[in-house]
């Protein structure tokens, strides 16, 4: 990977200076028609603080227009427009004068997102995690006895290229050495043909070796070396299929896990309750500390301790299973087989995700599904899908290049694309361009209209809303609903009737999906029981899914969009996010690192449901946000703070993270701030000429820690909205004028 420039020299100049040239006038709304506001289709009633925005006055004649060769070249509207009507919808909500270059880093990035765009309307960036998703692919080919030797080489490639030079891997960019990446890599590599005896797989194993060996690693490391018989099934815990029959009122039934959990342990019952067994192409011993002795002998915990009870359960389960009726387990891997099958997707995986879908093929296969079946074809096609190819030149020491495949854990085109939707309005393009309205028209042509899972705890609620994936329609997710309601209420759609339909159920579905204690989670209600992470197996990762910060923020935002503001509802989940502030002003960040994240979304929604700049809660942010940006202007936090405080708001700048606290601030009425113009500074000068930024850092959340993603659409839609809404105001800030 190509690090980025850390805003040394020139890129970390300061915007004060002022022999750093002139700084340009803000322009009118007017001028070209450049900055169309959030103009609602034609008939529809403006609510709540949308009504005030579009009363927003005209601009002044003695500002100064910006250049009409940036946004308007893109845009076609360089004298007048269609959008020429909607100039005065935030007028005079910019800076009295911006930094230099911003309207030109904007019309760059406009006209670059713009060309990424697919033909049928969405976005999707790629979606980067870490070597263990391409290892796991590899294995489950091994399994199958479908790998190829194009498929092994292209993953090795990949594989091989995230090594570092102590000759581990790690999760993340920059981050440290992490075991059971390192075991998974190793192995794949073994199966691609990589000699132990190699400089790079002898470094990998003595540092295996120096950090416990494979019995270190955690459990699902250990299940898919179990599969081949280098560790046994006895040393793993235990999970048996009749978990599927315990009803939802039952203490860890399968509606107690996360969503993502629940998909992957029904299936890995089944595989616990085969154990099976693949001839191992070698031998792993020198991954062991003693090869003699795999498992390290261990004291169990206190009795009297969570982990002490659990670990005598898992001792009881294991008891059980030599003695569970056999028809009592044949009917429970009947019922989780039919449970499975009535979750796989239309375009064959389930749930959107890899992890899954990969458990789900060996389950069904078990249980005497061939490869021909339909739904295995299907499932393995999916995976297919998965995979982002690349070609490698060659390396300058002679290494040659060729294919290069890297496994993707998940697909985001509806997140990408609301987000890219945000975005190219707030920086000015006007609402009806025919781009918006492709994305618009995608958009809700993906809303989900039956029910999920979600409806065990929510039974009679009428369904609504839209998933992350291309396709997930088990598993809608509130964050994308709110986030695609915000983008579609910035985009003049020609059938009004069809936008406000699929709004007004979105609404209604979120609100209903609103949690006990007043909070929203990404997925599901009130799934917020303390036993699932206890359990033995639960070792890779948050397992349930509370409320966040950052999904309870983008609702309220979006409540408070659709004039909801003074609604219970609403009110409780500000109530929630005031009481859910750190001491040090910020807020946690679920699904986004971290408290930059966390509070980049709150202060946004906090000025949309109208809390003043000046209420505490909103200056201790400020503050905070202030404290920690870094010396080059930009903000970063590294994946770090989810396990050490002391990194909390602290790491390398990055284009997202600098542009989340860019919106907070702005938000926060601190457009004329020092840290918005040194944060706006950032972005300009580290902006690359075809309007892109660089960001090899990792700045997504899937389990904090436990597993990092790199959204590489992160980069040019966050920027471009901080960039926007610096130039020209809060698109839906009340009593803004």
């Amino acid at each position: 990977m190509t690090a980025t420039t850390d805003g040394a020299g020139s890129r970390g100049a300061d915007p004060d200076d002022t022999t750093a040239g002139p700084q340009t006038a803000a322009p009118p709304r007017g001028a070209a028609a450049l900055r169309p506001g959030p103009v609602p289709p034609e008939g529809r009633t403006v609510r709540g603080p949308a009504r005030q925005a579009a009363a927003r006055k005209a601009p002044s004649p003695q500002a100064t227009a910006p250049p009409v060769s940036g946004l308007a070249s893109v845009t076609g509207l360089a004298s007048g427009g269609p959008a020429r009507d909607l100039a005065a919808v935030r007028a005079g909500a910019g800076p009295a004068t911006a930094q230099p270059g911003a309207y030109e880093a904007v019309a760059r990035a406009t006209r670059h997102l713009l060309e990424r765009q697919d033909a049928a309307g969405w976005w999707k960036g790629d979606l980067e995690t870490n070597v263990t998703m391409d290892a796991e692919d590899l294995l489950l080919r091994q399994f199958l006895g479908i790998r190829d030797e194009a498929t092994t080489r292209a993953a090795a490639r990949h594989i091989r290229g995230e090594q570092r030079e102590d000759g581990t891997w790690a999760t993340f960019h920059g981050g440290p050495p992490e075991l059971s990446a390192t075991v998974e890599a190793y192995v794949a590599l073994r199966l691609a043909g990589d000699a132990p005896e190699a400089p790079h797989m002898a470094r990998a194993s003595a540092w295996i070796r120096a950090h416990g060996g494979i019995a270190a690693a955690r459990v699902f490391t250990r299940i898919w070396l179990a599969l081949f018989g280098w560790w046994s099934w006895d040393h793993l815990p235990e999970l048996p299929p009749e978990l599927v029959f315990l009803p939802p009122w039952v203490p860890l039934n399968i509606y107690d896990f996360g969503c993502w959990a629940r998909q992957t342990i029904v299936p890995l019952t089944v595989v616990s309750a085969h154990r099976p067994v693949r001839p191992a192409p070698f031998a792993l011993d020198e991954l062991h500390t003693d090869a003699r002795r795999p498992r390290p002998a261990a004291r169990p915990a206190p009795p009297g301790t969570w982990d002490g009870l659990f670990q005598r359960m898992d001792k009881a389960l294991h008891l059980y299973r030599r003695i569970a009726p056999r028809r009592l387990r044949r009917a429970a891997m009947a019922t989780a087989a039919r449970w499975i099958i009535e979750r796989q997707e239309n375009d064959g995986c389930w749930g959107g995700i890899q992890p899954p879908a990969v458990y789900s093929v060996i389950a069904l296969h078990l249980l005497g599904y061939d490869l021909g079946h339909p739904v295995m074809r299907a499932g393995l096609e999916s995976l297919d899908r998965f995979a982002v190819w690349r070609e490698e030149p060659p390396g300058p020491d002679g290494t040659p290049g060729g294919p290069v495949r890297m496994v993707e854990a998940c697909q985001s085109p509806v997140w990408d694309t609301c987000l890219a939707a945000i975005a190219l309005v707030d920086a000015g393009l006007p609402p009806d361009h025919p781009a918006l309205v492709r994305a618009a028209d995608w958009m809700l042509g993906e809303e989900i209209t039956r029910t999920g899972d979600w409806a065990v705890r929510r039974p009679g609620l009428a369904p609504g809303g839209w998933a992350f994936e291309f396709h997930n329609d088990t598993y809608p997710d509130i964050d994308d609903t709110a986030e695609v309601v915000l983008a579609l209420r910035r985009i003049r759609h020609p059938d009004p009737a069809r936008l406000e339909g699929a709004v007004a159920r979105a609404v209604s579905w979120t609100l209903g999906m609103q949690s006990r204690d007043g909070g929203w989670a990404a997925f599901d209600a009130d799934n917020t029981s303390p036993l699932p992470n206890r359990l033995p197996f639960c070792d890779f990762g948050e397992v349930i899914d509370p409320p966040s910060a950052d999904v309870t923020a983008h609702v309220v935002e979006m409540l408070a969009v659709e004039g909801r503001a003074a609604d219970p509802r609403t009110r409780r989940g500000i109530a929630w996010l005031l009481a859910h502030q750190e001491p040090d002003g910020s807020w946690f960040g679920r699904w986004g690192t971290n408290y930059v994240y966390g509070t980049g979304s709150v202060l946004p929604a906090l000025a949309a449901a109208g809390i003043p700049p000046a209420h505490p809660a909103v200056r201790r942010a400020v503050r905070w946000l202030e404290s920690v940006q870094n010396e080059d202007g930009g903000w970063g936090e590294d994946q770090r703070s989810y396990r050490d405080p002391a990194w909390a708001g602290k790491g390398a700048s990055t284009a997202s993270q600098t542009a989340w606290a860019l919106m907070a601030l702005l938000s926060a009425g601190e457009r004329d701030g020092r840290a918005v113009r040194r944060g706006i500074a950032y972005l300009v000068a580290t902006q690359a000429p075809d309007g892109s930024w660089d960001e090899p850092y990792f700045t997504g959340t899937g389990f904090p820690w436990d597993f990092s993603i790199n959204y590489h659409l992160y980069r040019q839609v966050f920027p471009l909205t901080a960039l926007g809404r610096y130039l020209y105001g809060e698109p839906f800030a009340p009593g803004a004028s």
